[in-house]
């Protein structure tokens, strides 16, 4: 290692940071993190480090500067921007035997700047000692997805517990039992919000020596939004984490799965239109058996749980069976495909309510109700509706003759294979037919205030 990690204690201490501008700026919000007192050397002051001066969080000197201003320092910023006057700085702090980082030249840097995951006092620090941020910033990526935001304050939470477990536990014991805090039911608890629960949880173990015996199985109903990995929200991540069975249905990236425990059993229960190899009742059952045998259940669903996910009679079946579930919403398809058109589902003036039905029932595919009522100022976004294109372009033929809608198609949005069209009302079955789009669609039907839809977007197609 040409550097070597450590973290500095910085309570009370003085940082300084020579500059007035946006990277002075940035290290002023990194060092705000901290307890340590923050002097700006600079003649004049960007507005947001104008406002923290005000507010007396940074202390503002405007006046020459010599090393006198950088003794009994924790650690110098050098980030004026300027090359020549950076290097005089440089030299001026090393006369006063300061520890500097020169902001973006590495080779007058004692102290290089890592890419931090901050769960206070949870810190992870990553560097690649210069070489390639680039990277250091992906790795901090995928620990902020398998981190949950309040680590931290359980990890506080813990430290104000530990002289009592020490008081009552024995070395072995205490082992036990922060392994059981951080890795079983305190910190599910914990995860979602039960707060005084875990707390009392974790009292009651310290108390009575007992804990990890009587978990039982839980499950949780987790959004995978519309397929793509990066789409899961960081709380559908940590599920998959602490999963020791997953029910999954199709359409998913299979690189969803990676983010997984390597040892947690994965189960296939999609339902291909036509095809129901794991019917519904099956699916529900199966939930209630896992959690049933103490197990940590996920059923990963695309898109949102809540939005025509049958998540319904799912929960219905755990609540009947006195399982504890949760309900990880998702990105739904709708603001997935919205997104890659590049249009908002709402549009202020013109478009006030928004509507998600679906073209498909249990008797197979119809015309939805909200077709029917749809009025200016409405987008209505059909899910699995391709089947019932031609039956909807004539309700609205038949009910608005005049009426020149926006309608636009998304097809596997944000994947692989996407198609995006725009066409008129008349050419949407035509549209599916020739763009081969059978079933994996959103189709937005819009109709904006004040005008009868004839200035439609030509979006063309995007494959």
């Amino acid at each position: 290692m040409k550097t070597f990690p450590m973290f500095l204690q910085m309570k009370g201490r003085r940082v300084v940071i020579v500059g007035g501008g946006e990277q002075a700026a940035q290290k002023t919000r990194l060092i705000l993190k901290t307890q340590a007192k923050i002097d700006v050397l600079a003649q004049n002051l960007e507005p947001e480090l104008s406002d923290l001066a005000m507010a007396g969080r940074i202390t503002h000197h405007d006046g020459a500067i010599s090393p006198a201003n950088f003794e009994n320092t924790a650690l110098v910023f050098v980030a004026t921007g300027c090359p020549g006057m950076d290097m005089a700085l440089h030299a001026l702090a090393k006369a006063a035997g300061a520890t500097v980082n020169v902001v973006d030249q590495p080779d007058m840097c004692d102290a290089i700047t890592p890419s931090i995951v901050d769960r206070d006092p949870v810190v992870v620090a990553i560097g690649t000692e210069g070489t390639a941020p680039v990277l250091a910033r992906q790795i901090k990526t995928k620990l902020e997805e398998g981190l949950e935001p309040r680590l931290g304050d359980l990890a506080a939470l813990a430290g104000r517990m530990r002289s009592a477990a020490a008081a009552r536990l024995g070395p072995r014991a205490r082992r036990d039992l922060w392994r059981w805090v951080f890795n079983e039911t305190p910190r599910h608890l914990f995860a979602n919000g039960a707060e005084r629960e875990t707390a009392k949880v974790i009292k009651a173990a310290i108390e009575t020596g007992e804990f990890g015996k009587s978990d039982g199985g839980s499950v949780s109903l987790v959004g995978a939004g519309p397929g793509a990995k990066d789409l899961v929200t960081l709380r559908g991540v940590q599920r998959l984490q602490e999963a020791d069975v997953i029910y999954y249905d199709r359409l998913l990236d299979p690189e969803i799965l990676e983010l997984a425990r390597r040892d947690a059993e994965r189960i296939y229960v999609g339902k291909a239109p036509g095809c129901h190899s794991w019917p519904q009742e099956k699916i529900t059952q199966t939930l209630v058996s896992a959690a049933r045998r103490g197990q940590r259940v996920v059923r990963l669903k695309c898109g949102d749980p809540g939005i025509f996910g049958r998540s319904a009679e799912e929960t219905d079946a755990l609540k009947a069976a006195g399982i504890p579930f949760e309900i990880v919403p998702g990105v739904t398809a709708a603001c997935a495909a919205s997104a890659s058109v590049g249009q908002s589902l709402t549009d202020r003036g013109e478009i006030d309510t928004l509507v998600l039905t679906t073209g498909h029932r249990t008797k197979g595919y119809t015309v939805p109700d909200a077709i029917a009522d749809i009025r200016p100022g409405t987008c209505v976004a059909l899910y699995m509706a391709v089947g019932a294109a031609e039956q909807i372009v004539d309700r609205l033929n038949t009910q608005h003759p005049q009426i020149q809608f926006d309608v636009q198609i998304a097809s596997k949005a944000q994947r692989m294979g996407e198609v995006l069209l725009d066409c008129a009302l008349e050419d949407l079955p035509k549209a599916l037919k020739e763009n081969e789009i059978s079933g994996e669609a959103i189709i937005f039907i819009r109709w904006p205030r004040g005008h009868d839809g004839t200035e439609r977007r030509a979006l063309g197609a995007v494959s």
